[in-house]
């Protein structure tokens, strides 16, 4: 969305969190397909898988807010931006940034209010596992603080293109993806691999 220099760190934890959430995707993938297979042939149950799923579901999703924000993957509600105006679309565009960015601050200081909460009583949950609820806590509200810096960021940004009358980039930054948007990264994710599918034609043609 922004490739200015001062928001590389951002965006550089945005798709590290999201790597992240895929490997605890992939981890619990794997582990659910033990489960399943120990179950039928050997009559095992490593118990609490359930449990691991939900808060990998939790952690996961906080994780992925901030890869979800850079692609501009949000739901946005468009049917009327269209027809306003330019600048009433950079207007409209700004606020909701800055909507966004206080509303990942009052949730990031809940999940910590709750982790202290957790941390004073020594919380555990109410299954097998008896896990203590700080560990997953503390994973979920990382991956909240994650989305609220960035989120911050990109408000301040649209602020700033709002000031000096960036108008056309703020949109472009910061408004609904559009039907171009998805043909134009379509095109680029085609782009990109051509190449290397002529190569391995190329090499395969030269093999046979």
């Amino acid at each position: 969305m922004v490739s200015r220099s001062p928001y590389w760190l951002a965006r550089g934890l945005a798709h590290g969190a999201a790597v992240a959430a895929g490997y605890a995707a992939l981890g619990l993938s794997l582990l659910i397909t033990f489960e399943v297979i120990a179950r039928k042939l050997f009559n095992f149950s490593l118990q609490g898988v359930d449990e691991i799923g939900g808060y990998v579901l939790a952690i996961g999703v906080a994780f992925s807010f901030a890869y979800a924000l850079l692609h501009r993957a949000h739901t946005r509600v468009d049917v009327l931006m269209a027809r306003l105006p330019k600048a009433l679309q950079a207007l409209l565009n700004a606020l909701a940034m800055l909507m966004l960015a206080i509303f990942s601050l009052f949730m990031l200081w809940r999940a910590l209010a709750t982790l202290h909460e957790t941390l004073e009583f020594g919380s555990l949950a109410s299954t097998p596992l008896q896990t203590p609820l700080w560990i997953p806590q503390t994973l979920w509200v990382l991956g909240l603080g994650v989305f609220a810096l960035f989120t911050c960021l990109l408000a301040l940004h649209a602020l700033g293109q709002l000031a000096t009358g960036r108008l056309g980039a703020l949109n472009r930054d910061y408004g609904p993806r559009s039907a171009r948007d998805d043909l134009d990264e379509a095109r680029e994710d085609y782009a990109g691999q051509a190449p290397a599918e002529g190569l391995a034609n190329t090499v395969q043609g030269k093999a046979s």
